[in-house]
């Protein structure tokens, strides 16, 4: 079952203005703006070119301690594209460490690699933007064997709501439950979920919460999908079982299913004349997004009409831009706004990588189905 199926669309018109690059004479050659939302509103959508793959390389050398995060001790600096710039050294203390931040943000913009800086300080992001490189609470080998059931914290049997899974002498492993409960929940037609998702709720898992079932987050979510109470509360899933892992993965596709028929009518008003297969990743990825920071504030990207701009002028200059550049952009010339920020950005991207590596480590037999979906994506 696809997501979309083709059909003729009206030509879309493209709405609002596209924003035009760095020209002022007063921002060049290492000249400060007042904020890094400065930044982001000045660039044409065009530099969303690349934006991506970019990303997901500086995300991929953090999560795998590989290229320039290999030492742990070290920010990355990049620009509006994600491109990477250089990294710096940390010092013995953050605000010595910001000091050479900022320090190496003026170089850059005197040697004329970016049009202009931003300092930053604890309160206030800087630009070129930064990222520590030392992120301790990662661990993708280990969470990967959890959710394989490779490790014994990821074996389980139980029952929920008329579900069953494994047995005490042959416990099934996180991705076997995940499978299952789709399943049995698509076999009610409780869920209209195509299975091309399932490998997006397999990388949440393993991203959210390294397949810990007591994890929990300063912001009170908890479990293996980090939900809040609220969410388990509209799920019905009652105050004891919140860590419940069957329940948890039952939760966490209800409420894919709810943003999937939240987000599916305005995204194809939006993107439906694009060719299926890039409909599908863009979508994908907005999903996460959804799960994340909330439907609501997707659905504004596509139907508010300042928010919805960068979808605007994507959708009608798609070929310019790859499913992922698309689904990014729309975030990067929104950042600032509705409290959007770069945490949507790196979950998106960290939930791609999981995957990469959770199908590599399992090519064949993981999502047998979905093997040439998840080696093409975006």
């Amino acid at each position: 079952m696809a997501l979309f199926s083709r059909r003729n669309n009206v030509p879309l018109v493209l709405a609002g203005l596209v924003w035009s690059l760095f020209t002022p004479a007063s921002q060049a050659q290492g000249a400060a703006f007042q904020s890094w939302t400065d930044v982001v509103r000045t660039k044409a959508f065009d530099d969303s070119q690349g934006v991506y793959d970019n990303m997901m390389n500086v995300r991929r050398w953090i999560l795998t301690r590989s290229g320039y995060c290999t030492e742990q001790k070290r920010h990355v600096l990049f620009d509006m594209r994600g491109n990477f710039l250089k990294y710096v050294e940390d010092a013995d203390n953050s605000l010595q460490t910001q000091q050479r931040l900022n320090q190496s943000r003026q170089q850059l913009a005197q040697q004329g690699l970016v049009p202009a800086y931003v300092a930053g300080n604890s309160n206030t992001v800087g630009y070129p933007f930064a990222i520590r490189c030392h992120q301790p609470y990662v661990d993708l080998p280990l969470a990967i064997a959890r959710y394989l059931g490779e490790h014994p914290d990821g074996r389980l049997s139980g029952n929920w709501q008329g579900i069953s899974v494994g047995t005490p002498k042959k416990q099934a492993s996180l991705h076997e439950v995940l499978q299952t409960v789709y399943n049995r929940r698509v076999q009610q037609k409780k869920i209209t979920l195509p299975p091309n998702l399932l490998p997006d709720l397999a990388g949440m898992l393993i991203i959210e919460s390294g397949g810990v079932r007591e994890a929990k987050s300063k912001a009170n979510a908890r479990g293996i999908l980090q939900l809040t109470p609220t969410a388990l509360k509209d799920c019905g899933v009652p105050a004891n079982k919140h860590l419940h892992r069957i329940a948890q993965v039952d939760c966490a596709l209800w409420l894919f299913e709810r943003n999937h028929r939240m987000l599916q009518p305005v995204f194809v008003a939006k993107f439906g004349h694009l060719p299926e297969d890039k409909q599908e990743q863009i979508y994908r990825l907005l999903l996460i997004q959804a799960y994340h920071g909330g439907p609501g504030r997707v659905r504004s990207l596509l139907v508010d009409e300042e928010l919805s701009r960068p979808a605007s002028y994507f959708a009608a200059n798609h070929q310019q831009f790859s499913a992922g550049d698309i689904a990014f952009g729309m975030v990067f010339h929104n950042l600032g706004r509705n409290r959007l920020g770069f945490a949507s950005l790196y979950y998106t991207a960290d939930i791609r990588i999981a995957q990469q590596l959770l199908q590599s480590k399992k090519s064949p037999g993981l999502f047998p189905a979905l093997q040439q979906t998840l080696t093409s994506l975006p």
